[in-house]
């Protein structure tokens, strides 16, 4: 199963970049306070891709240290906690939330004992996330 999930690491690291350059290009066509709020919203979601790559990771190393999928979960709350204070869109919040809902399914599986939860819902929450912070 881990093979499966490389090409997911790979695609997030693909969406956030590419979201990431959308971000910038229409920056040049609107104001500068939109652009902040994209560019914060696109960098705090990359870092929530990166995260979940971590959690991707922790979770395939659970038996060695299971504390790692926490503190991959806790930076994970970290960054959806300040996309939350930064922006008023509701495509956003709706991302955020959604995310957010994954990281608890993930946090109460491996507090109930699964050492290999799913977290390809986290996954796509976090592609969701990165899709709406540039559109």
């Amino acid at each position: 199963m881990p093979a499966s999930r490389r090409p997911r690491r790979g695609r997030i690291a693909v969406v956030a970049a590419t979201m990431a350059a959308v971000a910038l290009t229409a920056g040049l066509t609107t104001g500068c306070d939109a652009v902040d709020k994209a560019l914060d919203c696109v960098q705090t979601a990359d870092a929530i891709a990166d995260s979940v790559t971590d959690l991707q990771q922790a979770v395939e190393n659970a038996a060695n240290d299971p504390s790692q999928a926490d503190a991959s979960l806790d930076s994970i709350e970290k960054n959806l906690r300040a996309i939350g204070d930064k922006t008023d869109d509701a495509d956003v919040d709706k991302a955020v939330d959604d995310l957010g809902k994954a990281v608890d399914n993930v946090r109460t599986a491996i507090r109930n004992g699964d050492g290999t939860p799913d977290v390809s819902p986290v996954t796509d929450a976090a592609g969701e996330l990165t899709k709406v912070c540039t559109s």
